[in-house]
């Protein structure tokens, strides 16, 4: 039923389904016995089967509405007035419908927590009292027994209090609950920051001025040192105390609060075994006691994947054992962030180290094997300087260009690199025109005549796997040209909406085998270019190789999706 969803119908709800059955019971209780009501039985009986009606249609009411109406409120007056003349027409203070007047506080702490009890029971005491100054005085109703009227005095009041702390403690469950589904998500990448959000959190969830979380790292025997106090955060790595142990023996893995920390043998509470016991004596190593000079501590031990410690809460005015339980759920949250922040760090690591690999990928792929051809192109000039001095100059204008361009291609690494995802330049990557410069730059280089077949490349492959493109042709033409001693060679590139595939062949002698081998072979039986098949493995990627006498033919697949769509069909590129 939709009533369960919304608290404020559940309230609504409740309290119609308890007037109805209230007034229904009430009326059956005055028709079997009918010497009560006496006095004015026909006025009470009339109001009573009308109050049965009333709550009939209230209970249709709020069984139909979706969302509860503000003027459900008023009812709750119109309940006050019917109960207090329901009192007053049978016996007063006297009157078996005093248990009217609990209904009406329970309907208040249900509606409004605490304060609507407030004020609901000064109106309930209110009626009460005057009736009984009534009864008593203006009356002089023998049957008043001021014995009855005070004990009813007091215990409508006593169920007062009572109801109004649940409604209090309800709404501090309800903040507390509010305060831990608010706390962020994102993990700062700096420890210094981390810890200072984190502790400026716990300290509006905990609502204490003060404190301290103190943990060791495994590889260092250092205590690491974060404490929050009112606004000010300070952090340090220091020492271990002289005792070795922050907290007292008894009390080592468990968590505890101790509200009268300054007195010589305070009370300690920690949990035990889903309950809690005491134990009197100082929680904490003296050095640290006397660091901080805590009034009242609660100690809380965290455990993560990664680090150990404890959080203490300094401080904190009518420590009770329901901070012991919250303060249980804010440090496992504390450690999971802890163990967040810890992965977040790794990965940082990792994305590096991965980075490292590949730009020492792109250097061997592009500015190394261009000037280890530039290094044998000027031997070739040094012995020309002599012989052909005009061909030597020509020489040296060609090797001039090629540099330009070598500088160019460095300089766009370089920008990947400062690009929030390294491979994605803020500039549009051409591959179209990059590879015709790469053919004519491979000729120069190493005098292998390239032809290009090259497809509609525009837009269609996004700009980070464009770059990885360039460099597999590269590092596959500079093979044939150095290690196949080729002489030709020809270049495919084709897109599809889901893949690209490139075809490298040459008239070259071969790799040392022979026939075709797929991507899995080759890797099985460690052949094949090495750092070429590393860059299409990175890539999700296939390799196949045809060779033989005559030349070799590499077939390269690539996967390819739009960017923009999700993640993209690298992986680890977007993950850098």
């Amino acid at each position: 039923m939709e009533w369960q969803y919304l608290p404020q119908r559940r309230a609504e709800f409740l309290i119609a389904s308890g007037r109805l059955v209230m007034a229904a019971f009430s009326l059956l209780a005055v028709l079997i016995d009918p010497s009560e009501p006496h006095g004015y039985s026909s006025t009470t009986y009339g109001l009573l089967a009308a109050y049965v009606g009333y709550s009939i249609v209230l209970f249709v009411v709020v069984l139909g509405m979706r969302t509860p109406a503000s003027y459900l409120r008023l009812t709750h007056i119109v309940d006050m007035i019917l109960f207090t003349l329901f009192m007053f027409l049978t016996e007063g203070p006297t009157s078996p419908f005093f248990v009217y007047f609990v209904f009406s506080l329970v309907c208040a702490t249900v509606r409004w927590g605490w304060r609507g009890t407030l004020w609901t029971a000064v109106a309930a005491l209110s009626a009460f009292v005057g009736m009984g100054i009534y009864a008593a005085q203006i009356l002089r109703d023998p049957d008043f027994e001021l014995h009855r009227f005070i004990i009813r005095s007091v215990y409508l009041g006593v169920v007062a209090i009572l109801l109004g702390y649940l409604g209090a403690h309800e709404q501090k469950l309800f903040a507390d609950f509010s305060k831990l589904a608010a706390w962020p998500r994102s993990v700062s990448a700096e420890l210094e920051v981390f810890l200072r959000e984190t502790l400026e959190r716990v300290s509006i969830l905990v609502n204490a001025p003060t404190l301290v979380l103190v943990w060791e790292e495994e590889e260092e025997p250092w205590l690491h040192i974060a404490s929050w106090s009112k606004g000010r955060f300070r952090f340090a790595r220091e020492a271990p105390t002289d005792s070795g142990a922050l907290v007292a023996e008894p009390l080592s893995g468990v968590n505890f609060f101790c509200p009268d920390a300054e007195n010589p043998s305070p009370l300690v509470v920690h949990d035990f075994a889903g309950g809690f016991r005491s134990w009197r004596g100082q929680p904490l190593d003296a050095q640290f006691r006397a660091r901080f000079a805590p009034r009242s501590i609660l100690g809380l031990r965290m455990r993560g994947k990664e680090k150990e410690g404890y959080l203490f809460v300094f401080n904190k005015e009518r420590m009770t054992s329901d901070d012991l339980v919250l303060g249980k759920i804010v440090v496992q949250e504390l450690a999971t962030r802890f163990d967040h922040f810890s992965m977040l760090k790794q990965l940082q690591k990792a994305a590096a180290a991965h980075e490292r690999v590949r730009l020492a990928r792109d250097l061997h792929d592009g500015v190394l094997q261009s000037l280890t051809a530039l290094s044998l192109r000027l031997e070739r000039i040094y012995q020309l300087v002599d012989m052909s001095p005009q061909l030597a100059k020509k020489n040296l204008s060609e090797i001039k260009q090629l540099i330009t361009s070598e500088q160019r291609d460095l300089r766009s690494s370089i920008q990947q690199l400062k690009s929030p995802l390294p491979g994605l330049s803020e500039e549009t990557f051409d591959l179209t025109r990059r590879l015709r410069e790469l053919s004519d730059r491979i000729r120069r280089q190493w005098g292998l005549q390239v032809e290009m077949a090259l497809g509609d490349l525009s837009g269609a492959i996004p700009g980070a796997l464009a770059h990885e493109i360039y460099f597999i042709v590269h590092e596959s033409l500079i093979n044939s040209a150095k290690h196949a001693g080729a002489s030709t060679a020809k270049v495919e590139v084709t897109a599809q909406p889901a893949h690209v595939y490139i075809k490298v062949g040459d008239n070259g002698k071969g790799f040392p085998f022979r026939g075709r081998y797929d991507h899995a072979t080759l890797t099985s039986m460690h052949l094949g270019p090495l750092t070429l098949k590393d860059r299409i493995s990175s890539l999700g990627g296939t390799l196949s190789i045809y060779s033989s006498d005559q030349g070799s033919l590499l077939e390269i697949i690539l996967p390819c999706k739009e960017m923009g769509q999700g993640k993209d069909a690298y992986p680890d590129r977007l993950s850098r």
